[in-house]
């Protein structure tokens, strides 16, 4: 008999699984506020270059604040201060005529910036100087944080299925805390940007390992319950941050803040239970009734490749990853991209997705796993290019599609994290799902990167998004269908499966 014929025996979902559930939600918190922290962090406020150093004598210093901005920084779009460009000299004359000032000899900030306070009140543009022709390294925090994580999805796969879910939490936990802290406390951008890489290591751990543990104690009716359930923790943390941020608008104690949810889990890990199939398949004598499969030996992401069937379903499964990951956080991490108030867009993006886990909850035993992926991704891609033909004056109408996109491509996610884990048997479940997992944080790490494609056109990386997202959603619908099926154990199982 297998574990899933034990559990309904046993009425497998009660108490002892809602403690599990809610014994992981605390950390599970606090893995959105660590992936989304760079929207606020790194937020770029509205900025001008220092122009208190042009001084020439008793008329500049005689100017008011107003004036002397007037006569030292051009102007540029649609009345708005130049933030990188100032005058060589004072232009007393624009005081009267502040017209056709393009023809006038500019230069490069020369003495710093001055930056508007009044959103945030530090950031790592602020901080360092962030901003002009050093924008790029403040994007990169979040593609380094994510390269990290897909590191992270690759060593704490093979941890998890060499030493038990349990033990790869606590690492995690660790990891996380250690670095998450020491990002708070960097002294430079370089200090910095290597705490949060390790940081992204440590959180891969959490996300993964927590995920696995829990689907592994749920029987077959209630499996897709109890990770959607599961999953609704990472909503809350997305509108969470939104208010931490609006009361923590200072990078490093905001910084801090989102570590700290992590140590009450570690206190607390002693009670976690360790996943009975992760026992069984390493033949501990946990449940001697139960049989397993003749095969001996550990396993390794080669064994992803050894049998036609799992190499179509790990390139696939991973190619979807691909595109349902660099799609979502195309949108998520980019919330001041459609000219409303960043926190109000952080709220909204976090409470759509309670909706979107609702209806994948009531529909996901009805019409599969599946087609709710597929078409989440392709109506995915259509919001995101229809975007690109709404004016960017229609700030609200931007707003309304871009978080129509948020809707689609998050019950997309919720659905593919639940199918990745029920396609792979349970011998090498961790390794495939982290396997996709790394695909997947590379498309998340190159996100950042293809917003700055918007310099060459501002569509230009909404259209990409959008495109990945549909080319995704159609390579679904050759992956096979996991609605009310039993787990797989073996390699042999993944084979016999049509």
């Amino acid at each position: 008999m297998k574990f899933d014929d034990v559990l309904a025996e046993v009425k497998g979902f009660g108490p002892f699984q809602y403690r599990l559930m809610l014994s992981l939600t605390i950390p599970r918190l606090a893995m959105p506020l660590q992936f989304l922290l760079n929207n606020f962090i790194a937020f770029i406020p509205p900025h001008h270059c220092n122009v208190s150093a042009l001084d020439d004598g008793d008329v500049f210093r005689n100017l008011s604040s107003e004036e002397r901005l007037i006569v030292s920084i051009p102007v540029e779009g649609v009345g708005s201060l130049s933030s990188c460009q100032m005058f060589a000299e004072p232009q007393f004359h624009l005081l009267l005529n502040s017209s056709n000032t393009m023809v006038l000899p500019t230069v490069h900030c020369q003495n710093g910036w001055v930056y508007d306070t009044s959103i945030m009140k530090s950031t790592l543009a602020t901080e360092w100087d962030l901003v002009c022709e050093r924008k790029k390294m403040n994007r990169s925090t979040a593609t380094i944080f994510f390269l990290g994580v897909m590191l992270g999805s690759a060593i704490f796969g093979q941890l998890s299925d060499r030493f038990g879910r349990k033990t790869a939490l606590l690492v995690s936990y660790v990891i996380t805390t250690i670095f998450g802290f020491a990002s708070a406390l960097s002294t430079n951008f370089a200090m910095f940007a290597v705490m949060r890489f390790f940081t992204g290591f440590g959180t891969s751990g959490v996300i993964i390992a927590s995920g696995v543990l829990c689907m592994e104690w749920a029987d077959i009716k209630h499996r897709s319950l109890m990770y959607i359930v599961l999953t609704m923790d990472w909503s809350l943390g997305c509108s969470l941050l939104a208010a931490l941020a609006y009361f923590v608008n200072d990078w490093r104690y905001l910084t801090a803040a989102a570590t700290s949810l992590l140590l009450p889990p570690i206190i607390y890990w002693w009670w976690l239970p360790e996943s009975a199939r992760w026992l069984v398949s390493q033949k501990k004598d946990l449940l001697k009734r139960i049989v397993v499969e003749n095969e001996k030996g550990k396993y390794s992401f080669l064994d992803l490749m050894r049998t036609p069937t799992l190499r179509r379903l790990t390139l696939i499964a991973g190619s979807v990853w691909f595109g349902v990951a660099s799609s979502y956080y195309g949108i998520t991490l980019n919330v001041s991209g459609f000219g409303v108030n960043i926190f109000l867009t952080q709220l909204i993006y976090g409470a759509i997705e309670i909706p979107a886990k609702l209806v994948c909850f009531f529909s996901i035993n009805k019409i599969g796993r599946k087609l709710i992926v597929s078409g989440g991704l392709l109506l995915t891609g259509l919001c995101l290019i229809c975007v690109i033909f709404i004016p960017s004056d229609m700030a609200v109408c931007r707003t309304a599609v871009g978080t129509l996109g948020k809707f689609f491509s998050e019950a997309a996610f919720t659905v593919l994290c639940l199918y990745t884990t029920e396609l792979y048997p349970t011998v090498v479940r961790q390794i495939g799902y982290s396997c996709c997992s790394i695909i997947g944080r590379l498309g998340v790490a190159l996100s950042p990167l293809v917003a700055l494609l918007d310099e060459v056109w501002v569509g230009l990386p909404r259209l990409l998004f959008g495109l990945m997202a549909s080319g995704a959603g159609l390579l679904t619908f050759f992956l096979p269908e996991t609605n009310n099926v039993s787990l797989a154990e073996t390699l042999q199982d993944v084979d016999q499966r049509k």
